[in-house]
C-alpha cells in the first residue's frame, strides 16, 4: 500500500452534505456519538482543548463541548462547517468550527491537548503529511484518536451496523452500498500502523474489531 499519497475523494458539499448530515444524525446514532464523546473524555480535565478534525456535521465535537473541554472542528466542506455551526449555535453549545485542510492546519504549534480524527482518515490524499500536521499542532503529551472503518469488516458487519442507524429501507440500503465502497479505501492495523511510522509520531497503537479500527498515537512529552 502507498503510505505518502492517495487518491483524495471529492469533498462533500451541498446537496449530498445535507443529505449526510440528516442520516448521521438519528436518534440511535446521536446515542452512540455522546457515548463516544464520554469514552474519549475519560481523564482529560475540564477546559482541555479538543481538536476534531473533519468534524462532518459536528455531532461529535458537540457532545464533547457538552462535556466542558474547548473544542475546535476543522473540515474541508464548507457546507458542514454551515451546518455544524448552525447546529451548535441552536443548541447552545460553544465550539468552533472552521474551513481548512488537515494538510495544513491552520493553528500555532503546541495548540491542543486531544486530537480525534472520526471515520475520514482513509480519505486523506497524504496521510503522512495529516499526522504530521496532527503531531504538531498536539501539545507535548499530547494524543491523537483516529476512529474509522476497519478494511477488514465483513459484509455482515456492515449489515449490522447500518441495522443499528435508525434509517429507513432506502437510506439502509444506499449506505450498506456506501459503507461496501469504502471499504476499499479502509486501513487494516498493520497498515495504519506502517503511515504512522513514516509520520513525526514514529509509531501508533491500533487495534481493529468488526466494523471498528481505533488508532492512538501519542507526541513525546
Amino acid at each position: 500500500m502507498e503510505t505518502k499519497r492517495r487518491k483524495m475523494i471529492p469533498e462533500m458539499e451541498g446537496p449530498m452534505a445535507r443529505w449526510y448530515a440528516k442520516q448521521r444524525g438519528s436518534a440511535p446514532q446521536l446515542a452512540a456519538w455522546r457515548r463516544q464523546a464520554a469514552e474519549l473524555a475519560e481523564g482529560l480535565a475540564p477546559g482541555t482543548a479538543v481538536l476534531e478534525v473533519a468534524p462532518g456535521p459536528g455531532y461529535l465535537s458537540i457532545e464533547l463541548a457538552r462535556l466542558g473541554f474547548a473544542v475546535t472542528g476543522l473540515d474541508i466542506s464548507r457546507t458542514f462547517v454551515g451546518l455544524a455551526s448552525e447546529r451548535a449555535r441552536a443548541e447552545g453549545v460553544a465550539v468552533d468550527f472552521r474551513h481548512g485542510d488537515v494538510a495544513d492546519l491552520p493553528f500555532p504549534s503546541d495548540s491542543f491537548d486531544l486530537v480525534v480524527c472520526q471515520a475520514a482518515f482513509k480519505n486523506f490524499a497524504s496521510p503522512v503529511t495529516a499526522l504530521d500536521e496532527i503531531h504538531r499542532v498536539l501539545r507535548p503529551g499530547g494524543v491523537a484518536v483516529i476512529l474509522d472503518m476497519n478494511r477488514g469488516a465483513s459484509d455482515a458487519d456492515i449489515r449490522a451496523d447500518v441495522a443499528g442507524m435508525g434509517l429507513n429501507k432506502f437510506n439502509s440500503a444506499f449506505t450498506r452500498m456506501a459503507l461496501g465502497g469504502l471499504r476499499r479505501r479502509a486501513y487494516a492495523a498493520a497498515d495504519v500502523q506502517r503511515v504512522a511510522a513514516d509520520s513525526a509520531f514514529g509509531g501508533s497503537a491500533a487495534h481493529a474489531d468488526g466494523m471498528t479500527l481505533e488508532v492512538r498515537l501519542t507526541k513525546a512529552a
